[in-house]
């Protein structure tokens, strides 16, 4: 019979690998708030890219229920029109991202040109970059 204790280091180091988000920075929107790209959820479709943006909040936004350090985005881009859906939005209520205190899935996402300065723009410009 063999011995798992060699692969038992693997074996406890696996979820902390997996759950690693690898970030690079896109931008700030108003107020200062930066921006980042979760890399590892870029996904190219036919005809869209979707992607997770995360946003830290230089200061707490106050909110019914308690305060919002952060946010995610899911958007949908599509180069070709040059349009942009936000999908999914998360707040949370630590500055490490693991408690959501508000979420916001859209049942019917709506495509349009980004408002300029916005996490939307900030995704159509890093996922479409100009030819």
């Amino acid at each position: 019979m063999r011995s798992f204790l060699p692969i038992l280091p693997l074996l406890i180091a696996a979820p902390c690998v997996l759950g690693a988000q690898s970030l690079k920075p896109v931008g700030t929107i108003s107020g200062g708030n930066a921006v980042a790209l979760e890399t590892r959820t870029v996904k190219r479709g036919a005809t869209e890219i979707t992607a997770t943006l995360r946003t830290t909040f230089l200061k707490p936004a106050k909110a019914p229920g308690g305060e919002w350090f952060g946010s995610r985005t899911l958007v949908a881009a599509r180069c070709a029109n040059g349009t942009v859906a936000v999908l999914e939005n998360r707040y949370y209520g630590d500055a490490k991202f693991r408690t959501v205190v508000n979420e916001r899935i859209v049942k019917i996402p709506g495509y349009a040109a980004p408002v300029p300065g916005s996490v939307p723009a900030l995704a159509l410009k890093e996922l479409c970059p100009a030819k």
